[in-house]
């Protein structure tokens, strides 16, 4: 098989190789392009020991030197070059005490996660599977290298990357792999926040976040995101649901990947953003869950109880403040019912804010894609009205903020409002006031306005 090295990576190898050296791209940058994927970044592995790489090119970065790796700076990029080993004992579930370095590839390779990711490729020898990487690729299966338990010991993130993996290709787990993850899930704890985070964010924007339920049934989740295991065991007898809480909101994250690869949205903090809103919107149901005597179940609250969730759970999980006041609005109002007047939605759109409204129509829709088919027909249009009705609203270019007002505090004072609190509510006033009636934000009628209510009036 011959795989197209990028001409830097090609270089790095080949003059690895002239001075006496083994190297190849070797891990995920091989099985992606195998795979017919553009593969994010380039590893080199050799048996050339970091001090030797370092003398051989005018660019480098000690990044891991006591793990064998240096980082080969060509004009603005790096590539990091890594030295065979053996990993030791590891320590916390993560990292190995001590490395030792060796002069034998497939030792090197052995050490390596999954199957699909122990392939090295050079063009002198082609591609090295000693471990069957290929056969995996050809039957989509994510198979650990040798003994799982031993992958999942050595590097628990190990047994949340196997989920995410499957989710990103649209592979299985194999059973033995599958087996060791479920026992072994509970070392996930470990594991720090930021890369638990990482790994839950890859597998929610990928083609298969489906595979959320595998995390739950393998007990992932039970380890890194419990919120989710309770989502799942709470059911809806309602007729808007035909799904439990937690299929409900996979099913709705799903709807938000299709949404967004057929809309062409492909920035990925926003991607995130939207992911984790469906993921997390209905977390706060268990807690409110009230069933009626009809045996209907009810959820009075749950938008308020589940903004709050969210921001724990995203905090918890290291987010940055800007992620998690997003996400945590767009939950606060997913439940938010407008009718489509021009009256209603100026408010609504004052509410939530012209930067939230947008996104709030996605998460909107995804919902409604996620609950009862027989009702969702209405409901998306009885939604597009509402769109229809906002878009004029923005093309009318009506005032909806106080910023927005052709008035401001100076004018208010000067017309005899006291400067402080009374300024502030008096701004609020005509802001609703310029809400209902759009045509009345001119200074001199909301002047007229203010000196009626405050009777300012000589």
């Amino acid at each position: 098989m011959k795989i197209t090295i990028p001409e830097k990576v090609a270089y790095i190898i080949n003059r690895l190789i002239e001075h006496g050296y083994e190297a190849y791209a070797v891990g995920g940058c091989v099985r992606d392009t195998v795979l017919g994927r553009v593969p994010e970044d380039w590893d080199i592995t050799t048996s050339a020991r970091p001090e030797d790489v370092k003398k051989l090119f005018v660019r480098t970065i000690d990044t891991g030197i006591l793990h064998g790796t240096v980082t080969v700076m060509l004009e603005k990029e790096g590539f990091e070059v890594t030295t065979y080993r053996i990993d030791g004992e590891y320590e916390d579930n993560r990292h190995p005490k001590t490395v030792e370095f060796t002069s034998n590839l497939k030792e090197d390779l052995r050490r390596r996660d999954f199957t699909i990711n122990a392939m090295a490729y050079n063009e002198k020898d082609g591609l090295v599977d000693c471990f069957g990487g290929m056969e995996d690729i050809k039957r989509k299966r994510i198979t650990c290298v040798g003994d799982p338990n031993d992958r999942f010991d050595e590097d628990a993130l190990r047994i949340l990357r196997a989920v995410r993996f499957a989710g990103q290709l649209g592979f299985s787990i194999e059973e033995n792999t599958r087996i060791a993850m479920k026992q072994k899930a509970e070392n996930l704890k470990s594991i720090s926040a930021e890369r638990i985070r990482v790994e839950l964010d890859k597998l929610l924007r990928s083609n298969h976040a489906e595979l959320m339920k595998e995390a739950y049934e393998t007990n992932i989740t039970k380890a890194v995101l419990p919120e989710f295991d309770i989502m799942m065991q709470t059911e809806q007898n309602n007729p808007h649901h035909i799904y439990s809480v937690g299929e409900h909101v996979v099913q709705s994250v799903c709807a938000m990947n299709e949404w967004c690869y057929k809309n062409g949205q492909h920035d990925k903090k926003l991607h995130s953003i939207l992911v984790w809103t469906m993921l997390l919107h209905d977390v706060g149901k268990p807690e409110c869950k009230k069933t009626d005597y009809d045996g209907i179940d009810h959820f009075y609250g749950h938008e308020e109880v589940g903004a709050k969730k969210a921001k724990e759970i995203l905090k918890r999980l290291k987010f940055d403040n800007y992620t998690i006041d997003f996400v945590t609005r767009l939950i606060k109002w997913h439940d938010y019912r407008i009718d489509a007047k021009e009256k209603t939605v100026r408010r609504a759109l004052s509410k939530l804010g012209t930067d939230l409204i947008p996104y709030w129509f996605w998460v909107q829709r995804m919902d409604i894609f996620a609950q009862n088919p027989d009702k969702a027909k209405e409901k998306i249009e009885r939604l597009e009205l509402v769109e229809e009705c906002c878009e004029k609203i923005f093309e009318q270019n009506d005032c909806l903020t106080i910023k927005e007002l052709k008035i401001n505090g100076k004018d208010l004072m000067d017309a005899g409002l006291e400067r402080g609190k009374q300024i502030g509510e008096a701004l609020n006033y005509l802001l609703e006031v310029v809400l209902e009636h759009p045509e009345m934000n001119e200074k001199e009628k909301l002047l007229a306005v203010c000196k009626r209510k405050y009777m300012l009036i000589p």
